[in-house]
């Protein structure tokens, strides 16, 4: 698809769960649907403001762990979603400047903004994929053009997988994908929750689903927990975002729980 005609494709319409939370992190690729729903979001739950944070707080510590500690040098990103600050490219190629990332959406306006995406250190390597979280064979074909998929992979999926309402598909999903990654790649995964505020949480999210047309699933720990079936998950398992490895010098608000709980896990 070329960008125009993605922005053919784009409706400005229809909010779009990729630019609300662009919205909610500050961003400025949104559009007067996205901000009204995202507002009245927020009015019913206003904690989402602290969670998409803690989200993408939790994301930057654990991708710099993989490239850092763990010696990861490609990333597979799906349901990358708009770019913001801090994005995983940013990240990664910040902790090691060769490292490559395969961004995958299927958002018209993120293929529009991808060059805000495809910049890259000249060392490494920035592609993006126009694709669909439940062709995982596709994803994996078209990743193989930049990846070296015989080397170890850092996985991510953070927020899309409660996009999938059938918990057992989502669960394949994540199965064909790992499956295409050699021993030694990593998964890191991040889903919105129901157990710390879950009525207002749920509310919110019912008036999403009701002006959105793609819907979002708020889940148990417990069938979170099910996507890292087989896999090593890393200390200290699956927990809210801010309790994972938090800073040194995290205080306050910081480490504040919040309903959306993620974890990294190795492929053994």
């Amino acid at each position: 698809m070329t960008e125009s005609d993605a922005a053919a494709k784009l409706d400005t319409t229809v909010p779009h769960s990729a630019r609300v939370w662009n919205y909610w992190l500050g961003g400025k690729d949104n559009f007067p649907v996205d901000r009204a729903v995202g507002d009245d979001f927020a009015d019913l739950y206003p904690d989402i403001k602290v969670v998409a944070r803690h989200s993408r707080d939790f994301l930057k510590r654990a991708v710099t762990f993989l490239v850092k500690e763990a010696g990861i040098r490609q990333f597979l990103d799906i349901g990358t979603g708009m770019p913001t600050a801090e994005n995983t490219h940013q990240v990664a190629q910040a902790a090691a400047a060769d490292t490559k990332i395969v961004y995958v959406d299927n958002d018209p306006l993120v293929l529009v903004h991808a060059r805000a995406l495809l910049t890259s250190t000249p060392e490494g390597r920035t592609d993006y994929i126009d694709a669909d979280l439940h062709e995982p064979a596709a994803i994996l074909e078209a990743a193989r053009e930049t990846l070296d998929l015989s080397r170890p992979v850092g996985l991510i999926l953070m927020n899309i997988l409660g996009h999938v309402p059938d918990l057992d598909q989502a669960i394949a999903i994540v199965r064909e994908l790992l499956a295409g990654l050699p021993p030694g790649s990593y998964f890191l995964t991040a889903d919105g929750t129901n157990v710390l505020d879950g009525p207002a949480f749920e509310e919110a999210i019912a008036v999403w689903n009701a002006n959105a047309p793609l819907s979002y699933h708020l889940r148990h720990p417990d069938q979170l927990a099910r996507f890292l079936d087989g896999l090593e998950v890393l200390e200290p398992g699956l927990v809210p975002c801010s309790q994972w490895r938090p800073s040194p010098d995290a205080t306050g608000d910081d480490l504040r729980e919040v309903d959306e709980f993620g974890a990294v896990a190795r492929k053994p």
